[in-house]
């Protein structure tokens, strides 16, 4: 099986901003460490809040309000294969770094500093599915590749806050009420809704789905289901839909392009 990036057909350089639930952060430094490894010069980042990463995920943490004063720091970071993260600001009380605005976004690449950048561009409260509310998500208008997130586990569960952020808003896409079971075409119908997972994307970036939380035959079944579903609405919700799970790396399991599984 092929990488992620060689999946979604990384190119020379650009912008992913990752959207959804059930898994972005993640995603974002795996991805980060795959192409870092391919020799490319990798920033990651959030126009919202992200928890502070770990060692292993980032080994360079720079904070600053100032854009400039984060490249003037990058700068002195040099080489391929290069990994950086980047936030505004720490947030004590909360344990998290504050995020960039997205025009922060378009300075980062304009510098020429980097081939990629990461951006977690929406927040779930750790949930494995979220309907954006009016504000959200926040993907900068340079974004070339957006991935959505949605986490299988919530499939067979009630509709509610406890396995849905903003639940209220997302039964209105899947049309069901709260206490429902969540099936597979209410999953599909909030994916594919132009207020759900791919809402406020660029029209010229490129989609792609994501199912995390694959962890067993009948999940990966399931996320196949899913993919039929998404593959069988006109015009085409994603480039890919992607079955896997993230653990200490990116596991893909299935990818289906526009043809039924």
């Amino acid at each position: 099986m092929k990488t992620f990036a060689e999946t979604i057909g990384i190119g020379p350089a650009g912008v992913i901003s990752i959207a959804g639930g059930g898994g972005k952060t993640s995603l974002m430094f795996h991805l980060a460490k795959q192409l870092a490894y391919s020799g490319k010069r990798v920033l990651t980042t959030t126009t919202t809040k992200i928890l502070i990463p770990s060692a292993e995920q980032s080994e360079i943490l720079l904070i600053s309000q100032d854009p400039q004063t984060i490249l003037r720091q990058a700068k002195s970071h040099e080489g391929d294969g290069l990994h950086i993260s980047a936030a505004s600001a720490y947030l004590p009380q909360a344990g998290k770094l504050n995020g960039f605005p997205p025009e922060a976004i378009s300075t980062f690449e304009h510098s020429g500093l980097f081939d990629w950048i990461i951006v977690e561009a929406d927040g779930a409260a750790r949930r494995a599915l979220k309907a954006p509310a009016g504000h959200e998500p926040v993907i900068p208008d340079n974004t070339t590749i957006v991935i959505a997130l949605a986490g299988l586990d919530v499939i067979g569960r009630p509709l509610g806050e406890d396995t849905v952020f903003r639940s209220e808003l997302a039964g209105k896409l899947m049309q069901l009420i709260q206490g429902q079971t969540i099936t597979v075409p209410a999953l599909a119908r909030l994916l594919a809704h132009p207020k759900g997972a791919f809402k406020g994307a660029p029209d010229k970036a490129r989609r792609f789905i994501f199912l995390n939380k694959a962890d067993s035959i009948e999940l990966q079944e399931t996320g196949a289901a899913v993919a039929h579903q998404l593959n069988t609405i006109s015009p085409s919700v994603a480039e890919a839909v992607m079955v896997g799970q993230l653990h200490r790396e990116i596991c893909l399991h299935r990818v289906y392009t526009g043809k039924a599984p």
